[in-house]
Order: C-alpha cells, then structure tokens, then sequence
C-alpha cells in the first residue's frame, strides 16, 4: 500500500503560499488521483516521492531525463566545472565547446545560441524570424505547443488578442493547409513553426508526412521565410541530428532543450547562415544563460550522445514496451494502443472519450510501481533495462486486468473536470 501522508502535508503548505498550490506543467489540476506531487530522489530510471514510494519512471521529468538520472559521467562533468565556477561575471570555455559540439553534430546549423528553457528557444527562433526582414506573420500548427509565453500558451489567462495578433493557424501534416495558411499571410510571412512530429495531449500522436515536410521547405523558400523545427521535446531521442533530417528536410533554425544537459537547466537555438545577421540583431539574455555547469553537463551528454548506442537502446526498449502492451490489451479484449515514435510513447484507449479508462489503468500502474501519464507523450530513457520492461508490464498487465473488471463503475477523472473549470474561468 503506497504512502502519501508527507505529500499530502505538502500541499496543504503549498497551497498557503503558491498559488493554486502549484502551476504549469507540475500542477495536479490534470494528474490522476492519489498521484505523488512532491519527489525526494531520483536514480537511474526510478523516482522516489517524498514518501518513500518508488517508481519505475516513464516521464523522465517531462522529458529531461536522457541516459537516466544522476548519470555518473553526466555528473561528475558537473561537479568539475562546479569546483571552478558556474554563474561567474561571463560564459566560460563549455559555451563555446558547447556550440562547437551542436555545429559538429547538427546538419543544418551553422552556430548557435544558448538559454534555459525550450519557450526561450522558440521564442527568440520568433524574434529571429521576424528580425530578419521586417516581416510579421508566423505560421503555427493548431494545437501544438511551443512553449509557455503569452504568444504559444495553451493557457488563455493573461493573453491579449495582440499577443498573438500575426499567428495564422494550420493543419498538422496538410501540406494545403499550410499552402492556405501561406497565402493569408501573403507579403508578410517572416517564419513557419513545425513540431518534428505531432505530439499534442490527449490525442493520438502522428507521425510527419514527408510531403508535408518538403512542403513546409518550399513554401518557407518560395516567401524567403525561415522554417523553424521545434526540437525541444523530441531532440535527441529521434535522431542524432535534427529530427526532420530523417524526412531529408533541413530547418533554417530548430529549437533544442529539456535533454541536452541531462537534467540540467540549458536549452539551444540553432541556426544556418542564412538567420545569422538577424540572430545579432535580437537582444535576448538572462542572468543565468551564461551559467558554465550545464554547458559542461551538455558537453558530456553530446559526448555520450556521439560515442554510445544510447538510441538504438531507446528504440529497443520503447518497442518491447509497446509491443508488450499491444499483446497484453489484445489478451484482456482492451483497446490500448501507442502512438508516435516508440522513445515517445503515447499510451490512450480506444473508445474512450473521456479518458476514464485511461486515468484508471495509470492509478492502478501507479499502485503498482509504474509512474505514467494519462495524457502526455511519454518517455524512453537509456538507462531503462529489459527488466525494468519485464516489471513494467507485470504492472501494465495487472492494471489492465483492473480497468476491465472495474470498467463498469470507472467514474471520469475528476482532474479533467478541475481543467475545465480552470479554462472556463478565462
């Protein structure tokens, strides 16, 4: 039986003096019930809550988590560059070692730019785009996510109508959307914004279409615009280039985090020459962009990243989970199916509007040592091992075995009904 009295006693602190208790992608307004909020540990692919709980993780905290928590080569790269500096009055030697890994690595690009977050990245690719001649409109798949800032937020609250006044909306994979949304743009169009796949919530990921692909390039070329691939969420864990070089379609820019520290707070823009005038004449910084530690752990990373076979272990691992679960929801007559790539698995069941069934099945993996998402792309890490899978669906099978006894009396989540109250208040 799961403990989760010093969680619970966090939260009632937290809701004293956070708003709401908590915010953004960790507030508990969508996670399933009894979920831990607060963590004390984290180790290899397992994270320990505050109560002791351990947990085989497929969040891999939202996607940071590469070659597995506190990886040994990863961390004592850290703890060199910390016994010499880390936030100091400039950069050190890592940034420029940094850039000229991802220059070395990344087909498309020809220097690069650092910052924290993946919505810093994007939004200066924004900047950028725009900077560059003088143009306004940006063309943005529906429902994809770039980030948290009044322009790409999914959340309303705040959001001005000028915020986002030049966006024009298209179609994920319709090349004539696209063509369409082009169009409405005219004279004015400065840059299009392209997931490397579509990973929107509680929706079946899809693959990109290597026409839509190529016809992104050419509508970009034909208007002198600047195609910017979204790499943020999925760098690294397609390929070890940018993800649209496996459609043979290079960016101008593309926009890298969560994963190039393992864990560390650093994400990238990278850019061709053609966007390098107009990358100096943006003015974007922070105080701690310069920071030396995760520029060292990044270094690291990309070292492992070149020098091991950390993605086909990825590949490997991801397709014995998902296969793993095809075959045991076929055995229990469920339809739970994995969308997307098998390193971002996103785990939804068939004939399930409200995502009752699949808020049940991740409580009963969670009581039983498995942390998933109900509604989230999910993620391989390389520290993930035959055994872990082999526990994983001895938890999976179980909790399938629990939605289809329980089906009947499932009540739909009441953390969606939390969300819409949320966005209905705006």
């Amino acid at each position: 039986m799961r403990r989760n009295t010093k969680d619970a006693e966090l939260r009632e602190r937290a809701a004293q003096v956070i708003p709401g208790g908590m915010y953004g992608h960790m507030s508990t307004a969508m996670l399933p019930e009894g979920y831990p909020q607060f963590f004390a540990k984290a180790e290899g692919t397992r994270i320990t809550d505050v109560d002791g709980n351990v947990y085989i993780d497929f969040m891999c905290a939202y996607g940071p988590n590469l070659l597995g928590y506190r990886h040994p080569q990863v961390t004592a790269a850290v703890e060199r560059q910390q016994a010499l500096s880390d936030t100091v009055t400039g950069p050190g030697e890592p940034m420029v070692q940094l850039a000229e890994a991802l220059v070395g690595m990344v087909s498309h690009a020809d220097w690069a730019m650092f910052c924290k977050n993946g919505g810093d990245a994007t939004t200066m690719a924004l900047m950028i785009a725009r900077a560059r001649q003088g143009k306004r409109k940006v063309l943005v798949a529906h429902k994809a996510y770039h980030g948290a800032v009044p322009w790409n937020t999914p959340r309303p609250g705040g959001v001005l109508p000028e915020d986002r006044a030049h966006l024009i909306y298209y179609d994920y994979n319709d090349p004539q959307a696209l063509e369409d949304a082009a169009k409405q743009a005219g004279d004015d169009l400065a840059g299009i914004f392209a997931a490397p796949f579509r990973h929107d919530t509680f929706a079946d990921q899809e693959l990109p279409d290597a026409e839509y692909a190529r016809a992104a390039r050419a509508v970009a070329d034909r208007h002198d615009a600047l195609l910017i691939v979204d790499d943020v969420r999925a760098g690294l864990r397609l390929a070890r280039d940018c993800s649209w070089e496996t459609l043979g379609v290079r960016p101008d820019l593309s926009a890298w985090g969560k994963v190039l520290g393992n864990g560390q707070p650093i994400s990238a823009l990278l850019g061709n020459d053609r966007a390098r005038e107009a990358a100096q004449k943006i003015f974007v910084t922070g105080s701690f962009w310069y920071s030396a530690v995760p520029m060292a752990a990044a270094v690291e990373t990309l070292r492992i990243v070149r020098e091991t076979d950390y993605l086909e272990h990825l590949q490997r691992i991801g397709t014995l989970f998902r296969d793993g679960l095809h075959a045991q929801g076929r055995a229990v007559g469920l339809g739970v199916k994995s969308t997307g790539p098998a390193t971002m698995p996103m785990v939804l069941f068939d004939e399930d509007p409200d995502f009752r069934l699949g808020y049940a099945f991740c409580q009963a993996a969670l009581d039983r040592g498995v942390y998933l998402s109900p509604y989230h792309n999910m993620f391989i890490n390389a520290a993930m091992t035959e055994d872990d899978i082999r526990l994983t669906l001895e938890a999976t099978g179980a909790a399938l075995e629990h939605v289809k006894k329980n089906r009947a009396s499932i009540e739909p989540p009441a953390a969606l009904a939390k969300m819409a109250a949320l966005v209905a208040e705006h």
